[in-house]
């Protein structure tokens, strides 16, 4: 389908996305050492973009074919950290790697429907991420209202409870 309003994949410059999410968080070099060692991709350096006080108002690091955009809060603004979905080879080991890099697993590595895993980590500036990794033949779970396992939902549910809007997290 095209659109009338987007620009076609193939006319976005630099061979990017046509939606890239950006957030703001406190610690934003912090956030990209994070995301460079969890994921194993390097920063775009040339468009790092570093204010006088040394907090960054740029950053970015592409995870695939999108471009993650990391900036500081400066004072004033709200922490617009992200709901962010990523495909990953093996869920269990960036589950592992983000641990060690601080993050805390919120669900497990779980049969999804649709022969795919999922997992998710939240990590210290208030990030979740989705992990999701193809698993051909495995069968899609019985869904909870037909007795089969709610912790996609209550894992994901008891997170965003007990997140404090607008509270940066302790690093």
């Amino acid at each position: 389908m095209n659109s009338e309003v987007l620009l076609p994949q193939s006319s976005v410059p630099a061979g990017g996305a046509v939606l890239n999410p950006f957030v703001i968080v406190d610690d934003a070099a912090g956030l990209v050492d994070f995301v460079s060692g969890v994921f194993g991709v390097a920063e775009n350096a040339e468009v790092r973009t570093q204010m006088p006080d040394g907090k960054l108002i740029h950053a970015q690091l592409r995870l695939g074919g999108v471009d993650l955009m990391i900036a500081d809060r400066l004072e004033g603004w709200p922490l617009r950290p992200g709901l962010l979905q990523v495909w990953v080879r093996d869920v269990g080991s960036v589950l592992q790697r983000g641990n060690a890099a601080g993050a805390t697993t919120v669900t497990e590595p779980t049969p999804f429907y649709g022969e795919v895993t999922l997992g998710r980590m939240l990590d210290d500036w208030q990030n979740i991420w989705w992990l999701w990794a193809p698993a051909p033949g495995q069968a899609d779970p019985a869904p909870a209202w037909e007795g089969g396992s709610n912790v996609v939902f209550s894992t994901l549910d008891k997170t965003l409870k007990s997140l404090t809007p607008g509270t940066p997290p302790a690093h």
